[in-house]
């Protein structure tokens, strides 16, 4: 027996075809494909969508249009060349039917290729990185002009003067024109490009989609290498330029989606396409975009989630094997010291060096270590190295042999502290330079062991001196810091003292036209040193934070490793073969302080977390000797201009050299004997304003008021010491001193 159909209850029949639509089903019908084409209509018309596509067309030809009238040129050139190789010159000329015919058909000709070129594409395309595929959008661009010149040709004159052979010449001719004039734009470029990697069609589960900041040679080297990575999991969604130049344009298949300001409502479009990025990706060194849109990048990204990281430099020297050798790595922050790194007088720093002695104390340390390098490069006759770290000592020495082994080299472990041996070290070598780097620099560690950090940063500043001027130097090199400027610290205490004895020699040379000159370089944090607090935050966020921080409005001056050597070379070079800056310390250009917590800030953002969230921050107060915030210049020194490119001058009130050298032999008995308060005592006396605070350790505000009374006792000493205009300083031309007397420094 055959089964019943159940009947449907008439309100249920009646239920399905009201909600038919919304309910919907795999297959629709006809009424509701309809009804989604009038949707997408209403909201976005086809008359839009090509006004649009029109408005880009103009846009790429107006940036263009040096290469749109070349393209039209060559292909008038191609017809009549057409012409000339099927007929010949002397037959052109002759018939006048085909100069009549030619004359008919090259103004339509111009026209059709003014109109196909642009259609075409050959204008939205950045040809400076062409490709090997990019050639079809030239093929196709002939195809079609010559078929267009066919069908013009054929209804005026029915191809009756025209054979067949001319048309097939012509779009040979043009495609060879037009891809040798697209060739012009990379003429150092003759390699094979690799095939084009289809990033489109690599399943979403297992790739990264990235943006792209920058739409240069970085870019496209990138591109290029990811074209040859079968197994990338990076597929790039987009580019972002400068400017909007470029906009619509294509990089090696990958879209210039708009300029950096657009970066919001490129990721929304993204979005909105199933292409959302996960990797922002600096192609280019940040510092390259300008000071503010880097940051501004950065914290777009970090409200979106996006991770953020830059393309290693290609010039930078690793070890590829077993590694990816275009993997991304995070941003550093040295790429986002907000100013322009300063330009070397290279000419000025070899011409100081070459042929010459050199003596290098803390040879091995982050700046010795730099500075020997860097020396070496100049091609010295002889580089004399001391350190008293056996280990440092050691590397560098390594480093020398293996980079520069035709220059010769000793290496003498000595602590600058006994003067004897410092005197046996230049008796054999004799230095005609010497540069002193030599020093303790940690605040806190000298903090807690006075008498070690005056030893070395006084005494052994002065046996280095007194050794350079005992056995003929020409010029000594003192790398001080701006901790010595309004000192609160012991060690900023005693590198003070230290410029201030390098000034009294130089002041003295310079009276009595013989002696060695003395230059002292002044300059803040260095990042990537020893100690500093780059390593300690990237210790900290490895293993998750918290980051410490010792105040949240603390800011220090901050400048790379190699900046900093440059530039205290080429100091030296003007220095000395100028003969400028008697008396003076060289203070380089460092820029505005930076707030410690925006570094911070900025490392966890560059490791792709959200600082107060994944990352903690936590404040541990000023430690002994810290101060809030760093200067370059103390309260009574004197600034002046300098010649040097970024560097600046100070004149410091000078000391008599006799009392100094009273008072550092004082110092010296009272460090040896390990009696911390008395030497404390003779740097308070010597150093004006500054006092020693133990205190300074427990509070987590500041020491604003020890900065607020060390400024009003260097005020007044400025004020009433009686010993200011007892030193003759040197006369320089053009500058006047504090009081109007023309000529005095």
């Amino acid at each position: 027996m055959a089964a019943t159909r159940p009947e449907i209850q008439p309100e249920v029949r009646q239920d399905r075809e009201t909600n038919g639509d919304e309910a919907g089903s795999n297959a629709p019908g006809p009424m509701r494909r309809a009804k989604l084409l009038w949707r997408r209509i209403n909201s976005l018309s086809l008359v839009q969508v090509q006004r649009r596509k029109f408005a880009a067309i103009i846009r790429n030809v107006r940036n263009s249009r040096a290469l749109f009238v070349t393209d039209v040129v060559l292909a008038l050139l191609s017809l009549l060349l057409a012409y000339l190789l099927r007929y010949g010159i002397d037959t052109v000329y002759l018939r006048t039917d085909l100069l009549r015919t030619l004359v008919i058909a090259a103004p339509q000709f111009l026209l059709v290729c003014a109109i196909v070129f642009p259609l075409a594409g050959l204008y939205n395309r950045n040809w400076r990185y062409g490709s090997i595929s990019d050639l079809w959008a030239i093929l196709r661009a002939v195809a079609v002009t010559s078929l267009v010149l066919v069908s013009i040709l054929f209804f005026a004159t029915r191809l009756q003067d025209i054979p067949r052979s001319v048309i097939l010449v012509e779009g040979l001719l043009l495609t060879a024109f037009l891809s040798a004039s697209r060739l012009t734009f990379r003429m150092d470029e003759f390699r094979t490009l690799g095939r084009e990697i289809a990033f489109g069609k690599k399943s979403k589960d297992k790739t990264i989609p990235i943006l792209l900041i920058g739409a240069g040679g970085a870019a496209d080297l990138y591109l290029r290498a990811l074209s040859r990575e079968k197994d990338s999991t990076y597929v790039p969604v987009g580019c972002l330029d400068a400017s909007d130049l470029h906009k619509g344009m294509w990089l090696r298949g990958v879209p210039i989606l708009g300029s950096f300001d657009e970066f919001g409502t490129v990721i929304d479009s993204l979005t909105a396409q199933g292409q959302a990025p996960r990797h922002l990706v600096f192609t280019e060194p940040p510092t390259s975009f300008g000071p503010d849109v880097c940051d501004r990048l950065l914290k777009a990204a970090e409200q979106r989630g996006i991770a953020t990281s830059r393309l290693s430099h290609l010039t930078q020297l690793r070890n590829t094997k077993e590694e990816n050798r275009y993997e991304l790595r995070s941003i550093e922050l040295s790429d986002l010291l907000e100013r322009p790194q300063a330009l070397l007088d290279r000419q000025a720093v070899v011409q100081l060096i070459r042929g010459r002695r050199v003596l290098v104390t803390g040879a091995g340390g982050s700046i010795g270590s730099e500075l020997t390098l860097q020396i070496a490069a100049c091609q010295p006759s002889e580089i004399v190295l001391i350190d008293n770290c056996e280990y440092n000592l050691y590397a560098i020495d390594l480093a020398l042999s293996e980079r520069f082994p035709a220059i010769r080299r000793t290496a003498h472990m000595c602590n600058v502290r006994r003067e004897t041996r410092v005197n046996d070290i230049f008796a054999v070598h004799e230095p005609e330079l010497v540069f002193h780097a030599a020093a303790l620099k940690h605040v806190p560690m000298v903090e807690l062991n006075p008498c070690e950090g005056a030893l070395t940063n006084v005494i052994g500043t002065m046996n280095v001196a007194d050794a350079a001027t005992r056995y003929g130097a020409l010029a000594m090199v003192q790398v001080s810091t701006d901790k010595a400027v309004n000192p609160t610290s012991v060690m900023g205490a005693t590198k003070r003292l230290a410029e201030l004895y390098c000034q009294a020699l130089d002041l003295r040379g310079f009276e009595n036209h013989n002696g060695p000159r003395f230059m002292t370089v002044r300059f803040g944090n260095v990042l990537g040193s020893s100690g500093s607090l780059i390593p300690l935050f990237k210790q900290q966020i490895a293993k998750g934070g918290p980051l410490t921080v010792t105040h949240p409005e603390i800011t220090r001056f901050f400048m790379t490793i190699r900046e900093a050597v440059e530039l205290t070379l080429q100091s030296s070079a003007y220095g000395l073969e100028g003969e400028i800056g008697q008396g003076e310390v060289f203070v380089l250009d460092m820029g505005e302080p930076i707030k410690i917590v925006d570094i911070a800030h900025r490392m966890i953002r560059l490791a792709g977390l959200v600082p107060d969230v994944d990352i903690a921050m936590k404040y541990i107060g000023l430690r002994p000797g810290e101060k809030l915030y760093e200067e370059l210049f103390d309260m009574a020194e004197e600034r002046v201009p300098s010649p040097v490119p970024g560097v600046l001058g100070a004149v410091p009130v000078p000391v008599p050299l006799d009392l100094l050298q009273d008072s550092i032999a004082l110092l010296k008995v009272h460090c040896e004997a390990g009696d911390e308060d008395a030497a404390v005592k003779v740097l308070s006396d010597l150093i004006p304003g500054y006092v020693r605070e133990s205190r300074a350790a427990s509070n987590p505000v500041g020491s604003g008021g020890a900065v607020l009374r060390q400024r009003n006792a260097l005020g007044a000493f400025a004020r009433s010491t009686s010993f200011v205009r007892q030193d003759k300083r040197p006369v320089r031309k053009g500058r006047s001193s504090p009081t109007g007397e023309p000529g005095i420094v």
